[in-house]
């Protein structure tokens, strides 16, 4: 019986008009963010000017940026990608052509690291299966693809599935000491009191303690709020004050827009039909809509578990790792760990020759500043430091060297403590994905209840 329900819930026909609208919006921010990144000089800052690429270690060292300009053309070509999906032309090899481009640059670097870059290749994913290009779009008005009015529920549902768990996800890694305290909002905004009219608004203490308890409460509640139609206008509300918040004051990019974007999937099809093509929403629901055999709807649910135990199992892997994510990094990527740290530090690392000639390499004269922030606080790129300098001596004809790293690291203003074991030879330490590396000095004594 429930099984059936789930059924008939999840393939029921639906409007296809907030798909639609959605895909004209996503679309636009893809663009935007491509094409953005080129004349912000994001792409030269990240990808032509470091001498050094540090790409996530599955991919390290050969995934490696396009040579000369290629990147600035790279981000053209999926600014015109993003164009041709809010259109709708060409749709379905568009968006998996801005799939791939998108996941090979996430995967690229880490070192401008942004929630909303990881949440793209999900929500790409996603919309490759999606016949978001079967209504309002140049394919249908080619004629290239058949008019559709009708789709199955599940293509509104799975988007607030995956934003239940973002949500989720980023308010219970929030219920932690430091956050309560408002220790990295405190750290944050005593750097934006420059800011015009709210500088010093920021600083105060009530505001920074409201605005962490807010954090919590709001990523907790935002989807239920939005499910339910007696709340659903009040969290449009506070949705708008908090994502336009944090664009203003953090600058994130198109995370906050595209969030309001998706909260058309949280109203009801045919109101947002009426709202935006009131001529198609007096066609009969379900004129002309096929339900899809019994094997589609099998392999979609399937596919659909799969997705999501994937989705919930990434924000809770760093409970099988030893020690405080915050500290080690170990699982904080891909888990919607929202802005819970404020790190810096300082780093140098020593090269020992074969003869016992030891040399002290300062990580200034070849990383960029974005790049030695990274160094001096996050383990996996110490240890993608010490092997390009390990392959780097060698190419000079110097044999094998060692490799050791002194890192000293501060953790949301608390004192310097070493990060690495500096007598621990990192040049012949290989990366052990599914522990904390040995050579990591634990923090003990930061007071998370959970971490």
């Amino acid at each position: 019986m429930a099984a059936e329900f789930l059924r008939k819930r999840l393939f029921e026909p639906i409007s296809i008009v907030p798909l639609a609208v959605f895909r004209v919006a996503f679309g636009l921010l893809l663009a935007a963010e491509a094409i953005g990144a080129v004349f912000t000089g994001w792409v030269r800052e990240v990808f032509l000017e470091p001498e050094i690429a540090f790409p996530f270690i599955p991919f390290y060292p050969w995934l490696q940026p396009l040579p000369g300009e290629g990147m600035i053309y790279y981000y053209f070509v999926m600014g015109g990608l993003g164009i041709l999906v809010m259109t709708g032309l060409w749709y379905r090899p568009t968006i998996i052509g801005y799939f791939l481009m998108w996941t090979i640059v996430y995967w690229m670097q880490k070192s401008h690291y942004n929630n909303h870059y990881y949440l793209l290749i999900p929500l790409t994913g996603i919309s490759i299966f999606l016949p978001a290009n079967r209504f309002f779009s140049l394919d249908v008005r080619w004629g290239y693809v058949k008019q559709a009015l009708f789709v199955p529920r599940w293509t509104s549902l799975v988007f607030i599935g995956l934003l239940w768990v973002v949500y989720t996800a980023a308010a219970m890694a929030k219920v932690q000491p430091d956050w309560i305290q408002a220790k990295p909002l405190q750290l944050w905004f005593a750097a934006k009191q420059h800011y015009w009219l709210i500088g010093d608004f920021l600083q105060l203490r009530w505001l920074q303690l409201l605005l962490a308890y807010g954090g919590i409460f709001f990523d907790g509640l935002i989807i239920p709020a939005l499910l339910w139609k007696r709340t659903r206008w009040v969290a449009i509300v506070f949705a708008l004050f908090f994502h336009l918040f944090n664009s203003v004051v953090f600058q994130i990019g198109i995370f906050p827009y595209l969030m309001l974007f998706m909260s058309v999937f949280f109203f009801p099809p045919a109101q947002v039909c009426r709202l935006f093509f009131p001529k198609a929403a007096n066609i009969a629901l379900g004129e002309g809509y096929t339900w899809p055999s019994l094997r589609i709807q099998n392999l979609l649910l399937g596919s659909m578990a799969l997705f999501f135990a994937i989705m919930i199992a990434l924000p809770l892997r760093h409970h099988r790792y030893e020690g405080d994510v915050n500290w080690t990094e170990s699982g904080h990527r891909m888990a919607w760990r929202m802005m819970l740290r404020s790190k810096s530090g300082t780093a140098n690392f020593e090269v020992v020759l074969p003869d016992g000639k030891r040399i002290v390499h300062d990580p200034r004269i070849d990383l960029t500043p974005k790049q030695i922030s990274m160094v001096t606080t996050k383990p996996d790129v110490i240890w993608q430091y010490a092997q390009h300098l390990k392959r780097a001596y060698a190419a000079q004809g110097l044999g094998e060297v060692e490799v050791y790293a002194d890192v000293l690291s501060s953790l949301n203003g608390r004192p310097l403590k070493r990060l690495a074991d500096k007598e621990v030879n990192l040049a012949q330490q290989s990366w052990r994905f599914f522990e904390t590396q040995p050579w990591i000095l634990l923090y003990e004594d930061t007071g998370f209840w959970y971490r």
